[in-house]
């Protein structure tokens, strides 16, 4: 099935142009001493505190950036980022869970990540994992390495690093991935340039670290239109854009050919409230933009996928969420974020988590489409039922298609009549999802890591902690 296009070719040039125009012209608010050292020595300018990138150093990197991405999971399974396939992961750094049982809300804690993870584990439409929830009874200090120590033993799915702001970050998440196998293999690093257009020292730092190590990163800036970028789509894709790839040069030069995971985060304001939208189809529009212009460069994608704003298991979860995964899908995106997502990210629920692995299996017969070959247009088939019983029930023409996945058969969704419904007790999509999360986190066995691995990883986290948490 042939992608969508809501840019054309010269639209997606334009935006580049622009990109480039904001880079040589507007600049990049940056002071960190190393990597300016190295950026100048490529033939950037400084003028105060902001760096001025050259067109043709833009294009060369891109040019020289790793366009396969491949991470694989302690299990063996092994996903290849731009190989034609639609991939989905969750969300990740949530602050609350949302009990869907009791429709009430509550602080993540470390337990949180352990069970999001193994319920993940379990889905089997989300593909690689990050860690879920930013848990609050540990140190802020070691949060993001916590969340990654706490996810490892519960997947043997593909697990992708957590989001990192500081070159010690980094090199412990690495030390981490050592544990269970090749850091180039097993992990990927995501950091988030400040926008407009600055990247603090620390994480300058970190971008170093990263293409030092040779792990495969995606730069992940989160502009919001109308407060920190322009309010129309395709000015706030053109700066988000400019962010990313600041970043990408800097890399680059520290390890040419580094993989690159190229991702778009833009949201738009709501003017009424200030609120990052996270549900309205605008996103979504966005997103779809972001993958043509990632595509453009020849880059693996990652977008938004399942999102929303939505606060509980209602309409507008699901409306939005459908929407704002059907369109970058159908855009050829390969790899949409969120499983599990609410509230504009700050929350997520386990109930929600199952709910999207249905969605995304929908998603995935959505992008398929359907052929129009002799096969599939059956016209003996249908001359031979016109001369026999009319029925198509029991033709082998039909069995073929509906194990071939022609019909999309669901197991949280009711399709049955008002009296079977009614007499199975009235159960909606959202009942069904919390007695799945129920049932995984009941059942769902993960197999664990070596008694040695773990107390690697024990010690990884001591030294961490030794380094990085200040004496209160």
């Amino acid at each position: 099935m042939d992608s969508l296009k809501f840019l054309s070719q010269d639209e997606v040039k334009a935006i580049h142009e622009a990109t480039l125009r904001i880079l040589n012209e507007v600049g990049y608010v940056w002071t960190h001493k190393e990597s300016l050292e190295i950026l100048t020595g490529a033939g950037c300018r400084v003028k105060g505190n902001r760096v001025y990138f050259p067109p043709e150093l833009v294009e060369t990197s891109i040019q020289n950036a790793g366009k396969k991405v491949s991470i694989k999971g302690r299990g063996g399974a092994v996903k290849n980022l731009g190989d034609g396939n639609l991939y989905f992961h969750n969300l990740g750094g949530a602050r609350d869970v949302y009990d869907a049982k009791s429709d009430t809300r509550r602080i993540a804690q470390m337990q949180d990540v352990r069970d999001a993870t193994r319920v993940l584990d379990a889905l089997e439409n989300c593909h690689t994992i990050t860690p879920f929830f930013t848990p609050q009874d540990v140190p802020g200090e070691l949060m993001s390495l916590a969340m990654y120590r706490h996810a490892l033993p519960f997947t043997t799915k593909p697990l992708q690093g957590p989001g990192v702001q500081y070159g010690v970050e980094t090199k412990f998440a690495v030390k981490m991935a050592e544990v269970i196998g090749d850091p180039k293999e097993v992990l990927t690093l995501a950091l988030s340039p400040v926008s407009p257009l600055t990247i603090p020292d620390h994480e300058a730092e970190a971008v170093i670290e990263i293409a030092k190590a040779g792990v495969a990163f995606g730069a992940l800036p989160c502009p919001t239109a109308g407060a920190t970028s322009p309010m129309t789509i395709s000015g706030s894709i053109a700066q988000q854009n400019a962010e990313t790839l600041a970043v990408v040069i800097l890399a680059q030069l520290v390890n040419p050919g580094l993989p690159i995971i190229y991702c778009g985060r833009l949201a738009m304001m709501e003017p009424r409230t200030g609120i990052s939208v996270w549900g309205g189809v605008e996103l979504a529009l966005a997103s779809a933009g972001t993958v043509q212009l990632g595509h453009y460069y020849g880059f693996p994608v990652n977008v938004y996928g399942f999102s929303t704003n939505s606060h509980t298991l209602d309409t507008q979860n699901g409306f939005e969420r459908g929407l704002n995964a059907a369109i970058p899908a159908l855009a050829g995106a390969d790899e949409l974020s969120g499983i599990g997502e609410m509230e504009a990210g700050v929350m997520g629920s386990y109930a929600q988590m199952v709910l999207d692995n249905e969605l995304a299996l929908s998603v995935l017969r959505l992008r398929r489409g359907f052929p129009a070959d002799e096969e599939a247009l059956a016209v003996n088939v249908i001359a031979a039922i016109m001369d026999s019983s009319r029925n198509f029930l029991g033709q082998k023409h039909t069995m073929k298609h509906l194990k071939a996945g022609e019909v999309q058969l669901t197991k949280m969704a009711d399709r049955n009549s008002w009296e079977n419904w009614d007499r199975n007790g009235r159960k909606t999509m959202a009942d069904r999802a919390i007695s799945e999360a129920e049932r995984i986190l009941r059942d769902h066995e993960v197999p664990p890591l070596e008694p040695q691995q773990e107390k690697e990883l024990d010690m990884i986290m001591l030294a961490a902690e030794k380094e990085l948490v200040k004496k209160r």
